[in-house]
């Protein structure tokens, strides 16, 4: 299993000013934050980060929703990254979501969900890469 992974603090959650507290979260769960930046994705943004996505029935309000505010990436390491990450965030429905995850406690709805994270130590890479050049993941 890899030890990186990729999230990101959604729209919803920095216009509710959770980024702090998520951020508190991230690092009580053992995670190192490699890299991390505060943004506004464009539409063309969010179109190529979940090109996966395209043609669902969820793409185009996804697209709007993410290109809508001020969201954080963040490139996290910690062993067996992916499933950790996974597991601090809980489902993505939050109320199926399990007490003490981060959805639980931040997210609205399945679509306001407060949270991104890979899904694989693949899909992991190519979203650590999307955002962030090699020269910003070097670690010191």
């Amino acid at each position: 299993m890899g030890n990186q992974t990729f999230a990101i603090i959604k729209p919803d959650a920095v216009k509710n000013k959770d980024t702090g507290l998520i951020l508190d979260r991230v690092l009580k769960a053992g995670f190192h934050i490699v890299a991390g930046k505060l943004l506004h994705m464009s539409l063309q943004q969010a179109e190529g980060f979940y090109e996966i996505h395209k043609g669902k029935p969820f793409y185009d309000e996804l697209i709007t929703f993410m290109s809508s505010g001020q969201c954080m990436v963040l490139a996290l390491e910690k062993e067996n990254a992916v499933e950790e990450w996974r597991n601090t965030i809980g489902s993505t429905n939050p109320d199926e979501a399990a007490e003490g995850t981060i959805r639980k406690d931040f997210a609205t709805n399945v679509g306001l969900n407060a949270v991104h994270g890979s899904d694989s130590d693949e899909n992991a890479q190519k979203e650590i890469a999307f955002f962030f050049s090699d020269g910003e993941l070097r670690v010191n």
